[in-house]
């Protein structure tokens, strides 16, 4: 017995984990991780797994980056927190200004805190108070999108479209305007005619440009969203463009907003902005938001608003080394280049598969959608599993098999990854397009 059996007893003994059923922790063979070397993650038995999640999407150019493990140290012995209620940062005001130009937002004011929820819960009060800082009353609701999926708190999951067992949270959540994912058809349309016919009692538009993650990699236009943007423009409604997952590189541009020619009036920003290392989100404003907030000291028009660690100097100083790193070792035309070969690698041994329904894909960002052909069969969950049996983690959502790879992957490791996963299909689903892929080797 190794070590891993150990760790797992003592683990479900003590820890509570997300979006898991701790009944059943231990029998779905949790991954103990220890250590990491640069793209791949070690367990308490020494075994080895190619990290094809990007440690759920927040990882971009690897562990242990030397790097960024030097900008980590150094600010450490500065001072590693303090806060920014009322007062400054040396590291966060450097970060903010490196992003400054970088940002798809213009004349960009950053209000940091420590996880995409929580920035998104920010943009939302920011959006509402925005009118009433005006004077403008009745501007209460939002509009949000089919399959949308905006953090876990109460006002991201309200913008949310619900799933993942969330629906028990229904009483607590406020009402949206839904309208149907840019993915469908007649999607933009739609999405056009509800702003026009709810622009006077919008606060703001959100959505999740090119990519909805976690609704198992919905893929939309620049056009859709684009369409979007303008509706927004003309009737004078906010947008929230919320790039927590496909920000920071994920879609082959820094941010996907780009590929849209889009400007939000409020981007959200986290997962990839530390490069993985440490928890850090932000909400960036436009000069427009940001001044209606200006007035006197103690007036109503401040913006009450703000948590203990917002702004943490450990986590600026290693999101600034890692917003250098992208340039330095331009990362996103590897992206690219990757991003091409897996869409190949994908059409070519995955996408014919009978067991596979549809391939989904943008940059580093792909979602294979298995078709069981029955309920209960958890073909997704068992795929995964296969996949880690052959040392390359993923973690499916449903049936859908979600591949995030690392930004710095190569192109050996895109071929073992579609390969494993081709082999796991073909092992689980019972179909005959067999793909030898070597089994992990013991340590």
């Amino acid at each position: 017995m190794g070590a891993g059996n150990e760790w797992i007893g003592r683990d479900e003994a003590v820890v509570w984990h997300g979006f898991t059923q701790m009944a059943t922790y231990a029998e779905n063979r949790p991954v103990i991780v220890e250590r990491a070397e640069g793209h791949e993650l070690i367990d308490v038995d020494g075994n080895r797994y190619l990290d094809a999640i990007s440690s759920l999407w927040v990882t971009t150019l690897g562990h242990r980056v030397p790097e960024l493990d030097a900008a980590l140290r150094d600010q450490i012995d500065r001072v590693a927190h303090s806060t920014l209620l009322g007062n400054g940062n040396r590291a966060v005001i450097e970060l903010a200004e490196a992003l400054a130009p970088r940002v798809p937002v213009d004349g960009p004011h950053f209000l940091f805190a420590s996880d995409g929820a929580a920035a998104v819960e920010q943009a939302l009060k920011i959006a509402f108070q925005h009118w009433t800082n005006q004077g403008v009353t009745g501007r209460t609701a939002y509009l949000a999108f089919g399959g949308a999926y905006h953090g876990d708190s109460i006002g991201s999951l309200s913008v949310g479209d619900g799933g993942f067992g969330t629906d028990v949270f229904d009483p607590l959540r406020f009402p949206v305007v839904r309208s149907p994912g840019l993915d469908e058809p007649g999607g933009p349309e739609a999405a056009v005619a509800l702003i026009a016919g709810h622009a006077d009692h919008l606060a703001a538009v959100v959505l999740e440009p090119l990519v909805q993650g976690a609704a198992g990699m919905r893929i939309s236009s620049p056009e859709a969203v684009r369409a979007v943007a303008t509706a927004c423009r003309e009737h004078d409604v906010l947008l929230i463009h919320d790039e927590v997952a496909v920000g920071f590189g994920r879609t082959g541009t820094l941010f996907a907003s780009e590929q849209c020619d889009v400007r939000p009036d409020l981007l959200v920003l986290g997962k990839g902005l530390t490069g993985g290392y440490l928890p850090m989100a932000v909400t960036v404003a436009s000069d427009r938001v940001y001044e209606s907030f200006l007035g006197p000291d103690l007036s109503e028009r401040t913006f009450y608003h703000g948590h203990s660690y917002s702004g943490n100097a450990l986590a600026a100083a290693v999101a600034l080394r890692h917003l250098q790193l992208v340039d330095e070792w331009d990362v996103l035309a590897n992206v690219r280049a990757r991003a091409a070969q897996l869409g190949a690698a994908l059409a070519e041994r995955v996408a014919p598969l009978s067991g596979v329904a549809d391939v989904r894909q943008r940059g580093l960002m792909a979602g294979i959608e298995l078709a069981p052909p029955a309920d209960g069969l958890r073909w997704g969950r068992r795929v995964s599993a296969a996949c880690v049996d052959r040392g390359v983690l993923i973690r499916p959502l449903g049936d859908v098999i979600v591949l995030v790879p690392l930004l710095t992957s190569t192109d050996a490791e895109i071929d073992r990854i579609v390969d494993v996963l081709a082999a796991s299909i073909v092992e689980i689903t019972g179909t005959t397009e067999a793909v030898e892929v070597t089994q992990r080797p013991s340590p």
